[in-house]
């Protein structure tokens, strides 16, 4: 060994060099493995007993759950009680899985995004422009316990009239399953987030749905509450039962909301977004509605077409909405929603088109000063679809505007509507409203 060294001293600094950035091989270490197990072991009796223990007493806490819901359950097992016959809430009843992952998810969601503060800046002048178009006898707004209370009237009326077993809506439920549903509600009061009760869960599935829900007492529910109903609302109802629970319960909860504290609360806008993900719903239960009772304030219509800019919306589903507004009585809230689903650029059908045409060239006569929002509906709408338009349409609009003019927008569209072409002639359109006018100019 000593002999080795000293001949390595002696080598030059070039071939040390050479032998040290050389590759060596790594010097192998012989590791005692543990023999594999086999994949097909066998569990011996005395565990395997206890696993059907255990597999025993979750079945049996589920179907005690489901039956009795947690309250009841509760009761029972501080008294000792006897196990008593399951309750026929619903014949099946769907176990939802991914409820308590999805709650995972949109708390992490939370967690993550920024509270949003939308509070849009609302001057007084445009606020009295949009009374002007306000209803002055708007219908009174319909909740799920003036439903609720109609469906009471109508049996207590059926059964004075006929003999039938029909029963009014305390006296046809379990008392257990009143006193379940009413603690649900009391815990949703003071909800804040975590899992929601099971018993709450099962809603959706049951078959008097609305009834259920109404013994929750919706008016009391905190907003993280209904961020997590509206989620389990719209996950597992179809579009017509979701439109009833968005226009009964979600609906009047928001414009509460607004015209109290001027603003709307986080989670009930993430409500109204989770809500969008049910366009059919979303629009005969929200925005329709909304546009119909002639009393939408300017505060509300901004904050919904937000949340309508921020998410996809189907082309059919937004066309549908678009032809149903542009035949309605107009509201200064109709062109905020007009103009938001304009600006998602759609590639619309002819009839839709032609509609709202119809929609600006009916106020030709009308006596009344339209509001800026109503020129910059008209603007956005000759931007996207100048193209799209045929002449005799094209002539009307400018018929339009040398009616109802705005400094600094009308001639913005005069330029859109004259220097496009026509779906019909597929050239440049020429007014002929503007070349007699040129004509009567130059003599």
């Amino acid at each position: 060994m000593g002999k080795e060294k000293k001949a390595k001293r002696h080598q030059s600094l070039a071939q040390q060099i050479l032998d040290g950035d050389a590759p060596r091989q790594a010097q192998r270490t012989k590791v005692k493995h543990e023999k594999s197990r086999e994949e097909s072991e066998y569990v011996e009796g005395a565990l395997s007993h206890k696993i059907l223990e255990q597999a025993r007493a979750q079945q049996e806490e589920l179907e005690e759950l489901y039956s009795y819901g947690a309250a009841a359950a509760k009761k029972r097992t501080s008294a000792g009680a006897t196990r008593t016959p399951k309750l026929t809430i619903s014949s099946k009843v769907k176990m939802i899985n991914s409820d308590d992952e999805d709650s995972e998810n949109d708390e992490q969601e939370f967690a993550e995004t920024e509270e949003l503060d939308f509070s849009p800046v609302v001057r007084e002048e445009d606020e009295r422009a949009m009374a002007l178009f306000m209803n002055p006898d708007p219908a009174p707004r319909r909740t799920l316990a003036d439903m609720i209370w109609e469906k009471v009237k109508d049996k207590e009326t059926e059964i004075a009239t006929q003999v039938s077993d029909a029963q009014s809506l305390s006296a046809s439920m379990d008392p257990k399953v009143v006193e379940v549903f009413r603690g649900v509600g009391v815990i949703l009061s003071k909800y804040r987030s975590g899992k929601l009760p099971t018993a709450f869960k099962v809603i959706p599935s049951l078959s008097n749905w609305e009834e259920v829900l109404y013994l929750t007492c919706p008016d009391t529910w905190t907003a993280a509450a209904m961020f997590q109903a509206t989620r389990i609302f719209a996950s597992n109802l179809n579009a017509k039962k979701a439109q009833r629970f968005f226009n009964l319960v979600l609906l009047p909860r928001i414009r509460d909301d607004i015209s109290e504290y001027k603003r709307l609360n986080f989670h009930l806008y993430m409500s109204l977004k989770k809500s969008l993900y049910k366009p059919a719903a979303f629009f005969k239960g929200i925005l329709l509605p909304l546009c119909e009772s002639g009393t939408c304030t300017l505060r509300e219509a901004l904050i919904i077409s937000s949340v309508m800019a921020r998410i996809s919306v189907p082309m059919l589903h937004s066309s549908a909405a678009l032809l149903k507004m542009a035949e309605m009585d107009y509201t200064g809230a109709n062109s905020i929603f007009i103009r938001t689903l304009l600006d998602k650029k759609y590639a619309l059908p002819y009839r839709v088109i032609d509609a709202i045409v119809f929609h600006f060239v009916r106020f030709t006569s009308d006596p009344r000063d339209l509001p800026v929002l109503w020129h910059q509906c008209l603007l956005t709408f000759v931007q996207r679809y100048k193209e799209d338009m045929s002449v005799e349409q094209k002539e009307a609009l400018v018929e339009l505007i040398r009616h109802k003019t705005h400094h600094g927008i009308t001639s913005e569209v005069r330029r859109e509507i004259v220097n496009s072409k026509c779906r019909d002639l597929g050239q440049t359109f020429v007014s002929r409203t503007l070349v007699s006018e040129m004509c009567m100019h130059t003599d």
